[in-house]
């Protein structure tokens, strides 16, 4: 009998030992280490997801638009263990329709280009937070319905501000999943047939989910 239980208490201190062992080492891999990435590296990501405008995107009429579809390239370059710098281009398109007679309008989109730096403090683990900041323009078009034939709607480009949030898990070394959050200035005015809507705003807020390449 005390065989039995000196054997039993054996394997209940090794699965302890095991278990707390275990423990510490998943403590010391989620650890807060300072800097979120090495430097000299070259990172680029592919993000695609939704975004709803701030607001109506015009007063001058009912209207109502839709959550656009976004598509968002990354390319960026790590100057030191938490700043990069380098460039993101963004495709935005949102439908428009009436508000009462739901009337098909047509669809704007956005071409955004993005000069961006960006900060990663620290990180846990295989989680990378970080914020960005970029300044750009967005190129904005219109592709007007055949429900409207013979309207012409033409949006002016304007000057682009984005800032965004987001965190970066890691895989492995050189890959990562990515979601990020980010705001984006896109107002402006636009000519309908001629005459000039001064509140013409497409600012919008950003949901991405994509993956990322580290080199």
């Amino acid at each position: 009998m005390g065989v039995v239980l000196a054997r039993w208490s054996v394997v209940v201190f090794i699965v302890l030992s095991a278990f707390v062992l275990g423990s510490q080492a998943k403590a010391e891999i989620w650890k807060m280490e300072q800097g979120g990435i090495e430097p000299g590296k070259v990172v680029l990501g592919m993000r695609a997801g939704f975004a709803p405008l701030t607001q109506s995107l015009t007063n001058q009429f009912p209207s109502s638009t839709g959550i656009g579809s976004l598509v968002n390239f990354q390319a960026m370059y790590s100057l030191n263990k938490w700043l990069l710098v380098g460039m993101m281009l963004e495709w935005e398109r949102h439908s428009m329709s009436a508000e009462r007679s739901n009337t098909d309008f047509g669809h704007q989109d956005t071409v955004s280009v993005l000069p961006t730096m960006e900060v990663r403090p620290v990180k846990f683990g295989p989680v990378i937070p970080y914020a960005n900041m970029s300044f750009g323009v967005n190129v904005n078009s219109f592709g007007e319905s055949s429900a409207i034939s013979g309207t012409t709607i033409s949006p002016s480009n304007t000057f682009a501000w984005r800032l965004g949030w987001g965190a970066d898990y890691m895989l492995a070394k050189q890959f990562a999943l990515n979601t990020e959050m980010a705001y984006k200035r896109n107002d402006g005015h636009a000519t309908i047939d001629g005459a000039r809507v001064n509140d013409w705003n497409a600012s919008s807020f950003g949901f991405l989910f994509g993956a990322k390449l580290f080199f």
